[in-house]
Order: C-alpha cells, then structure tokens, then sequence
C-alpha cells in the first residue's frame, strides 16, 4: 500500500491529480506483470535481494562499443566476448555495451528501435549469452528517439496516437529569446528543427542534434512506453541501466530545461518500478553538470540512482598529473560525500564521449581550467563547446584519449615511462570511494585518431577507433608492446584491488595531506578489519615521505606493500617511504 501511495504521489506531481488517478492502475498492472514474468523466466533474486550487497571490491566495469574489436565472427559481440573472456576474466565482473540498437547516428545515440539488436553487431542471444559470467549494463536512452524511429515516422503521418510524443512548435518564434536564453545547452546547435508532417511544417525540441527527437515526457503515454521498455531490458538481462543524458528529461520553458524537479521526480518512479520488480538492477545517471548539481540525482540516498557518474574526477585527475601536485585533488576528495551505503559514485577516466569539464566549474577557477584545456591541446586534444546563457561558446568536453592525454605523441620518454605514468593516473579511480569504470581502449592504450575525425567531422571519434582483434592479441603476446605492458600492470593491479575488502564501496575513505607530490589516501573496510594506506606518486620526481604513525588508524610498526610485495618497518612512530616518479604503494598493516 505504501508503495502504491508512492507512486500515485509522484505521478500527481507530474500530472495533476485526475490523470495521476488514471494512469495508477496502468502503472500497476505493467508492474504487475513483469514482477510475473521475471519469476517465470527464474529471477528470483528479487525476493531475496540486499542492497548491502549491491557491489563491492569485486566490482569493475568495463565501457565499450559492441564492435570495438574487430574479429572474424559474423557478430562483433562475440569477437568481443571471446576477448574479454580470454584477457579479462577475473578482472572484468561487468559490461557495459554501449547502445546496441539500430541508429541512425551519433555512434548508437540516435536509436530507432528500442527493442532489437543491431544486426550488425548480433543478436538479443549473443547478449544473454555473456550472463553466465558477467553482469551487464544497457543503456537507457530515454532523452529522445531517431528521426527514423517508428515512433516519430506515425507522428509525422499525423497518427493521433503519437501527436504529443514529441514537443512541438509552430514556429520558432514561440520561444522567446528570454526564454531561449535561460535554456541548458550542451551543444552549439540550434535547439527547434523544422519537419515537415501531416499537418504541416513544425519545429521540433532536438537538444542534440536534428537526428535526436526529444521526447514529451509531459505526455503519461510517453512515460509509460519508457517504463515498459526499461522493464524490457531487465527481462533481456540488465543488472544496470545507465540513464543516458538524464538532466534533459524534462522541459518546461522559462526554466533551465535541466536536472527540473520534475526530471529528479521521474528518476525516482523509475527507481519505484524497479525496487518493485527487479530490485537487483540499479539506476545510474549520466549527467554532465556541475559536481553539486550532480550529486541531487543520489536523492536522499535511497530512492533515486544507485550510481552516479563521477563526473568531476576525470580533469581533477589531468589537472593534477599536469600541474604534478596533489593539493586539489586531496581537497576535493576530502569533502567527497554520498548521502548512504546505498549509493556509489561511479569513477570512470574515460568513455566514449570528451572529459567533460562542466563538473568542475564548481571545483577549479577559470584559470586552473584554462590551464587544463591548454596541456591537453598541447597533447593533441580537440575541444568542444556549448553555448552559454549569453550565446557564448564555453568549453564543454576535451576530445583525447587518456593515453595521448597522459603521454604527448612526440615525447621521447621510453615507453615503459609512459605506461607507468599512465597506470598511475588509473589507480585513482581504483582506489577511491565507489566503483570503477574503464574504457576498452585504456586497456590498450590508444592514441589519438585523427584520420576518424577527419572522416566523420566528429570530435568524439578520436577516442572511438575500431580495433584490429588480431593485431591486438598479437601485441599482447609482445611483452615488449605498449598494449602488452598496460594490460600486465594494470590487470594486476586490478586483480590485486578486487581481493581488498578495504575498497569495497562503503569502505570508509580519508584524504592524507603527506606530499604535493603524492595522492595519499586512507581506507578501512566496512567491518573495520583491513586497513590500506594507498599512495601515488603523481609527479615525475622521486618523492620521500615521513609519515607520523598517528596519522594512520592502524597500530602497526610493520606494513606491507601489496603491490610490491615489500615490508616497510616504521622508525620511531614514522614509517619512512620513497616513491621514484608514479610509483604506487597499497599498504596494509601487519598484525
């Protein structure tokens, strides 16, 4: 009764109370039966089902596009599966494919069939097949639809059923240019696009580009066709879904058009639905905002996303390895806070998209981004923008892969310098509070693609190159190879991370203030029974410490190093360490 009540609540927010009343008993019966369906099909974690036990240190996802690797097999996700089982097994617990719908453009964005499979890339078979040994991530890209979807084809016809799936204008003047201005661009495109329908010509809401048709979630029918295709793919597998672009759900002019209390609202009767049906798959939201802003899709801690994007990490980590001190990154972890154990942060460094820079517009000064932007541009990097409140272009994502980001192309560095400065910049996101994330191509360390952005006219495309399955198996077994050094030293270190129940996900975490020249930071598990001292050395300067034993929560005069395997004996209540350049220590007392 309580969570009926609940959900009538949230739709009177939406709605008003009379359509609220009549779309409940909808609302119930989808819910209904898919909880029906899930038992048949044998999901029955549901029933048993702890959100203590969520994620923990196990816990890695790996970002990827269905045809990243390029194989022999008539599907790309089994060439896929095939290398992540081969090279990846025990590191990798979870995968996250991006889109694999049929789409018309911007790399699986622009979907035209939520419920199929892109024929390229295989079949709803070849995605269950990697159940047995992965949990799985799909996206939910609920924002807007393709134009060649079936959807905004019937709407074009003039079919009734679709006239309010999509806002509609007559002409672009009825928005003001007030209006216009108070509107959350992430681009610099026009935000109306004219179609011509039916009815005549209208302009459509396209916040993306004149490909993505946003959605009318003022409209219930919209809302209802979401949920059931969300539950469509918790029946197809989802442990996770990723609210694709989430901070735009909602509009309402006069407003921002972003992270609306309406839009929080809508999050939350997802997260509804789902506690109620699959309380097994969690809610993450992708929103490129800034770090506060992000933070409100937690909610109170327990009925909105489970996970949110990290999204300030990425040029805290670049601002920090580039300016080879630590001071900011300690500060702003130190006051890193989640609002329950039952929310995480989800530390990624790179995806398929830019390092978004609008997290940090909270966090650093105009200059300290300038700088950012600048040592990127000098590594290779594009830039690319969104228009403010005053029509100006700001800066919205860097454009480079974080190998090329970490390490310039021309630098005569060896490369077993490079890889080990790399691997330092990763285990940030390793260490840290919550559960990380890794893009497939920082496993193998791509550069920068420059001939895919000339080819495509698209920025993102440095960063989403299609790999050769051969060649890469074939570097791998080079332990000489740049790809072959990376996925040796960071596989290991992921092996080694996945044991420690000191970086579970609610393991408490404090920020050390030991050294500008190194991240240090103190971690004690949930049952108080391990404790790690994680440091980094994150300059390319040999880096000695003097660390007070009080400053550690462990009354140890021993310490071992679990990435080294040595033991580090304290000296009259200091433990005395060196770190040569990027150098990292995982230290645990010893009993």
């Amino acid at each position: 009764m309580k969570k009926r009540q609940r959900i009538l609540k949230r739709l009177k927010f939406l709605y008003g109370e009379e359509t609220a009343k009549r779309y409940l008993p909808v609302l119930e019966r989808i819910i209904h039966t898919n909880k029906l369906s899930c038992v048949q099909e044998g999901d029955e974690r549901g029933d048993s089902f702890s959100p203590d036990e969520r994620f923990n240190e196990r816990d890695i996802i790996l970002i990827t596009y269905g045809d990243l690797i390029k194989g022999k097999d008539h599907s790309p996700i089994k060439t896929l599966a095939r290398f992540c089982d081969t090279y990846l097994e025990g590191n990798i617990n979870t995968i996250h494919i991006l889109p694999f719908f049929p789409y018309s453009s911007d790399r699986g964005f622009a979907v035209i069939d939520f419920s199929e499979v892109d024929p390229h890339l295989g079949t709803w078979e070849d995605i269950l097949s990697l159940k047995p040994r992965y949990k799985l991530m799909f996206d939910g890209v609920f924002n807007h639809v393709s134009s060649k979807s079936r959807w905004f084809q019937e709407f074009l016809k003039g079919n009734p059923e679709f006239n309010d799936f999509f806002i509609t204008f007559d002409s672009p003047d009825e928005i003001s240019e007030d209006e216009l201005k108070l509107i959350f661009r992430p681009r610099t495109t026009p935000l109306l696009t004219p179609y011509e329908t039916a009815t005549g010509r209208k302009y459509l809401w396209t916040t993306f580009s004149s490909d993505q048709i946003d959605l009318n979630y003022h409209n219930p029918e919209v809302l209802v066709r979401i949920i059931e295709v969300m539950l469509m793919y918790v029946k197809r597998g989802a442990d996770l879904i990723r609210l694709d672009a989430a901070t735009f759900l909602w509009h309402e002019l006069g407003t921002r058009c972003a992270s609306l209390p309406q839009t929080h609202e809508i999050i939350k009767l997802f997260r509804d639905v789902l506690d109620m049906v699959a309380p097994h798959v969690a809610l993450i939201t992708e929103t490129n905002v800034p770090h506060q802003e992000n933070l409100s899709y937690f909610g109170d801690g327990t009925d909105e996303a489970q996970m949110v994007y990290n999204f300030a990490l990425p040029p805290m980590i670049l601002y920090t390895f580039y300016k080879e001190d630590s001071r900011a990154l300690t500060h702003w972890v130190g006051k890193l806070e989640k609002p329950s154990p039952y929310c995480h942060f989800f530390n990624f460094l790179d995806s398929h998209d830019g390092i978004g820079l609008m997290a940090v517009k909270d966090i650093l000064g105009r200059d300290e981004i300038e700088f950012i932007i600048e040592r990127a541009r000098a590594h290779g990097s594009l830039v690319s923008y969104r228009s403010d409140a005053a029509g100006r272009e700001e800066p919205y994502e860097l454009n480079i892969t974080w190998f090329s980001a970490l390490n310039r192309e021309d630098s005569e560095e060896d490369i077993a310098f490079q890889v080990k400065r790399f691997v330092a910049s990763r285990i940030i996101g390793l260490v840290l509070q919550g559960v990380p994330g890794i893009y497939l191509h920082s496993l193998i360390g791509t550069q920068n693609d420059i001939d895919a952005v000339l080819a495509t006219n698209s920025y993102r495309e440095i960063n989403r190159s299609i790999i050769d399955e051969e060649a890469i198996y074939r570097a791998l077994q080079d332990p000489f190879s740049k790809i072959s050094r990376i996925n040796r030293e960071l596989g290991r270190l992921i092996s080694i991370r996945t044991k420690q129940k000191a970086f579970h996900p609610n393991a408490s975490q404090r920020a050390l203030v030991l050294s500008p020249q190194v991240f240090s930071l103190y971690r004690v598990s949930p049952d108080g029974s391990q404790h790690i001292l994680a440091l980094v050395n994150i300059s390319n300067r040999v880096c000695h410490l003097d660390i007070p034993l009080h400053h550690l929560e462990a009354d140890s005069e021993r310490w071992y190093d679990l990435v080294s395997g040595m033991e580090w004996m304290a000296d009259v209540d200091r433990l005395h360490l060196t770190l040569l350049p990027y150098d990292i220590m995982w230290l645990t007392p010893v009993t």
